[in-house]
């Protein structure tokens, strides 16, 4: 199993969900995040000056899938939140060893 956490923008969350649901992968939590990558923020200009914005609102996505879904999962969110501007985001992959249902105390350490 793999825990893919993917950070994007809050306008495209709804794309990226359909897109997932359409694939048939359902469960996901989602998070209200702001943060800034490499440009750090925005910068605006008005009639006071300049001035930045340097944590931008996001949305992050978590999902915990079978292997043999990473790249198929990754490719839909890379496919329905990209704009090809600065700030669509970026998608990390983790190893999870292990998943427990607490209503039922069921384990799983291969696959959902």
């Amino acid at each position: 199993m793999k825990k893919i956490e993917a950070i994007i923008r809050t306008e495209r969350m709804n794309s990226v969900k359909q897109g997932l649901e359409e694939m048939g992968v359902l469960g996901m939590t989602v998070y209200e995040v702001h943060g800034r990558g490499e440009q750090k923020g925005l910068e605006f200009t008005n009639r006071a000056g300049k001035y930045r914005i340097d944590l931008l609102p996001k949305t992050k996505m978590e999902l915990i899938v079978n292997d043999d879904m990473v790249n198929k999962v990754v490719d839909k969110i890379i496919a329905t939140a990209k704009t090809g501007e600065i700030g669509d985001g970026k998608i990390f992959v983790s190893p999870v060893e292990m998943a427990i249902r607490i209503r039922t105390g069921e384990v799983f350490t291969k696959s959902l």
